[in-house]
């Protein structure tokens, strides 16, 4: 079984012969998955007029669990936001109909950001729609190999979240056109 990558691959192979083969399969091939997916996520938000951005606020939002409210700078802080670009996030979504902002005391300092109903169904299509691509995506693989493959990517996560693997700086390499 062969696919786009095993030429990229041997291509590449040819032309840059320090190049490790193994690697730059992986990493062609999880590029080629990641864009797939990023895709299909863009796809099923333009069937529900959603942007990238305003599915992240929800997300946010319902990632609070009951009753799915946040403070306005917990939201700001989650998604790595300013206040004022989180505020101007926000009113498309009141708009919308999918947040409502809430002020919790009567000076109405303390602001609280809550999903409503429909800021629920809208954010469970999406992620029903997602989660259905995804399992399209890994239909190729028997349930033992999505556990191993989870695994050894768990374990390159935690290499880079601790700093292990950090891109070193690039050596430089010759090419044949350097030989010449």
């Amino acid at each position: 079984m062969r696919d786009s990558v095993d030429r990229h691959v041997e291509v590449w192979a040819r032309e840059l012969d320090w190049m490790d083969p193994v690697k730059e399969a992986i990493f062609a091939r999880l590029t080629i998955l990641a864009r797939r997916a990023s895709q299909a996520r863009r796809t099923t938000l333009d069937t529900d007029g959603l942007r990238h951005w305003q599915y992240k606020v929800l997300l946010t939002l319902r990632r609070q669990g009951p009753p799915y409210t946040a403070s306005p700078s917990l939201l700001a802080e989650q998604l790595g936001l300013t206040r004022g670009a989180l505020s101007a996030r926000l009113g498309p979504l009141e708009e919308a109909g999918l947040i409502v902002r809430s002020h919790e005391d009567p000076d109405r300092r303390r602001v609280r950001v809550r999903l409503t109903d429909a800021g629920h169904a809208v954010f469970d299509r999406q992620i029903a729609a997602e989660e259905e691509g995804e399992l399209a995506l890994l239909a190729a693989l028997t349930p033992a190999e999505r556990l191993t493959l989870a695994d050894l990517l768990r374990k390159i996560v935690v290499a880079a979240e601790a700093g292990q693997g950090a891109p070193a700086p690039p050596a430089p390499r010759r090419s044949r056109s350097d030989e010449s």
